[in-house]
């Protein structure tokens, strides 16, 4: 059987190597700029859908309907991000007589809309954030605009009621700033989702970001997972993520379970999916949205539980019953924290830093995990979101974690393109980070404090083993060149060589 993977990058090849554990073939789909990306050389088939633009190639549902047809798959798995939250695509995809690996279209329609979500969770008896009850109208005045957001009170966010990521959000402070905060979230919704409609929501202030994994099979039975902190975003986007949550008491984390649960069966949910919560100063929490697809970070609770996430994904999707006691899901074994890794330079404002990467060294050793689309020579387009790997640290406890992170960090080398190393290096050794006294104002409010103070640069000695480093990669890379030039495209030597320049 094969399983197109409808996605690029670091999560599709993830995706595709639980695919082959598992005996199917998979299927990879590529723009333009991605034609000799690592998920193209790594999956068994590929078929080019179009132009660099997201819009015109991975946000084509049309497109990815055509290739499931022409490669005769089994199954479409979206990943996260593209087409993942897409009720529409879903039920084409099993209209086609496929399956889609995940819930189902009216779950992702009616949890994918975040009013609708809130509404479900208020009737699941889960509190959420004071809020609007309804998408703002396009069509409403700048008065109306103000009397809507003074109900609220501020400071409050103008969220994207699709999608997630924090893309479509904008925080405004004062009334004056509401009617350019709208535009420019519907604006960025539009492009990200293709849906423009937005809502208003109260922030809290210096809240915990909290959420719960669950799966959830065809049968009624629906398995929370212990929690993970995401409280380290900037521009609400996830940077740092960790499981257990720091000084989660066993009650709280069976309340938020419990919660999680109920409103997973209030709308009959199928697969994997994510409850986020936040959660303020009181100790309180509360429902913010729900993810109804695989998150970036579900290495995290892989690590904790040494549960296959994506594995479990597949087998649900080919009907089995879950077989996993709660127990064993919210009891984490040891201690795991993740970076995320982006192509963007720190020390200019986080701006992304597209181009070709010259020199890579990866971390590895005891206890890291690295999912990544990172090779040498590789491009990292303009087009899609610039994460290019993910760093997962275990540890027997918090402090082991972190010590690994640190190394794996120091580790961590990319030569051509900046990256958010040298931040996560400044992060990981931070007294507050160190203590767990984080929330979602942390990275902000540290980085006005240290006043455009650059980050560390990594030392002469480091440096020069990533020299040595990249120099060996050039030379394996090269003789696996010359042992294949000469074999044909389906001989072992060339599979072997192409499995071998993912460096993942």
């Amino acid at each position: 059987m094969k399983v197109l993977v409808a996605n690029r990058g670091e999560i599709a090849i993830r995706i595709m190597r639980a695919c082959r554990e598992m005996g199917f073939a998979s299927v990879a789909v590529y723009s333009e700029c991605d034609r000799g990306a690592p998920h193209v050389i790594y999956a068994d088939e590929a078929y080019a859908v179009g132009a660099s633009e997201p819009q015109e190639s991975y946000l084509c549902a049309d497109k990815m309907l055509e290739v499931a047809e022409r490669a005769d798959v089994w199954a479409v798995h979206p990943g996260y991000g593209f087409l993942s939250e897409n009720g529409e695509f879903a039920a084409s995809v099993r209209a086609a007589g496929r399956v889609f690996v995940g819930p189902s279209a009216d779950a992702i329609a009616l949890m994918g809309g975040k009013v609708a979500a809130r509404e479900t969770a208020v009737a699941a008896g889960v509190s959420v954030v004071p809020g609007t009850g309804a998408p703002v109208d396009p069509a409403i005045s700048h008065d109306a605009m103000i009397a809507l957001a003074s109900t609220i009170g501020y400071p409050l966010l103008v969220k994207a009621v699709a999608g997630g990521g924090g893309k479509g959000m904008r925080l405004v402070s004062e009334p004056s700033a509401i009617a350019t905060a709208i535009t420019a979230a519907r604006s960025e919704a539009r492009s990200a989702f293709g849906d423009d409609a937005v809502y208003l929501e109260r922030q809290l202030q210096s809240p915990r970001h909290i959420e719960i994994q669950i799966l959830a099979d065809e049968y009624g039975t629906v398995v929370p997972f212990v929690e993970r902190e995401c409280s380290i975003q900037r521009r609400y986007q996830k940077l740092v993520e960790e499981s257990p949550a720091f000084g989660m008491s066993l009650q709280r984390r069976t309340a938020m379970a419990d919660a999680a649960v109920s409103i997973a069966k209030a709308v009959g949910y199928t697969n994997a999916g994510t409850v986020e919560f936040l959660v303020d100063e009181s100790d309180a929490f509360y429902f913010l949205e729900m993810n109804t697809r695989l998150q970036v970070e579900h290495g995290v609770t892989e690590a904790v539980t040494g549960i296959d996430l994506v594995r479990w994904q597949l087998r649900i999707a080919q009907g089995e019953k879950l077989d996993i006691s709660p127990e064993l899901t919210l009891t984490p074994a040891g201690h795991a924290i993740e970076c995320r890794i982006y192509a963007e330079d720190p020390d200019a404002s986080f701006l992304p830093s597209p181009g070709r990467i010259r020199g890579l060294q990866v971390p590895s050793g005891p206890g890291i995990r690295e999912d990544s689309c990172a090779v040498v020579g590789g491009e990292v387009p303009v087009f899609y979101d610039p994460l290019i790997s993910k760093v997962v640290a275990w540890g027997a406890d918090r402090t082991h974690a972190i010590a690994r992170m640190r190394r794996a960090m120091d580790e961590f080398r990319v030569q051509g393109i900046k990256t958010t190393v040298p931040f996560f290096q400044w992060l990981i050794r931070s007294g507050a980070f160190a203590t767990g006294t984080v929330d979602t104002t942390f990275v902000d409010t540290t980085l006005v404090e240290r006043d455009g103070q650059p980050f560390a640069e990594p030392s002469s000695e480091a440096e020069e083993v990533a020299v040595i480093g990249v120099a060996v990669h050039a030379f394996l890379e090269s003789a696996w060149r010359e042992r294949t030039e000469n074999q044909e495209t389906s001989s072992p030597w060339r599979q072997a060589a192409r499995a071998a320049a993912l460096r993942i």
